[in-house]
């Protein structure tokens, strides 16, 4: 039985400790293309409960796409705050799933986070999306993200 998700897509997401914009100027340099999006945490707004953010900070990355080509997207970011003590070059990726759905968000958030650590809840974001982090039993990384202007 073929049970495919044709409207949910898997990406590479790359996390660095202040050096995302060289890495990614070097993949780009390789790869070619443009930035779809590239924003710095100085660009992120105020949230209840977070501390602002440190100085030294503001010019991180927080987040980078690189198309590689239609299918697949090269992302990114430094890491800042609370999740640099987390930093360990070598295991700095997470596999980023995009649904079609918020409940297809839900349904594979839930299942790959059993028995595994989620990191972050699913949520609404400034960003627009319904996202979470988790991490699987198996000690792989993943991003679950719903763009909720693209539900089909």
């Amino acid at each position: 039985m073929n049970t495919f998700k044709r409207d949910t897509s898997i990406n590479v997401y790359l996390t660095f400790n202040g050096n995302c914009r060289e890495a990614f100027d070097f993949y780009r340099s390789v790869f070619g293309g443009e930035f779809s999006q590239a924003s710095t945490f100085e660009e992120m707004p105020p949230q209840e409960g977070m501390p602002p953010i440190k100085e030294e900070e503001k010019e991180r990355i927080m987040h980078i796409s690189l198309p590689i080509s239609k299918e697949t997207v090269l992302m990114g970011s430094d890491t800042g705050g609370e999740w640099t003590k987390d930093f360990k070059q070598g295991n700095n990726f997470s596999i980023s799933v995009q649904t079609g759905t918020m409940a297809e968000a839900e349904r594979i958030f839930r299942q790959l986070s059993m028995d595994g650590r989620v990191s972050m809840p699913m949520e609404k974001t400034f960003w627009g999306s319904y996202f979470g982090m988790l991490t699987d039993q198996f000690g792989i990384n993943w991003m679950v993200s719903f763009d909720e202007n693209t539900e089909t």
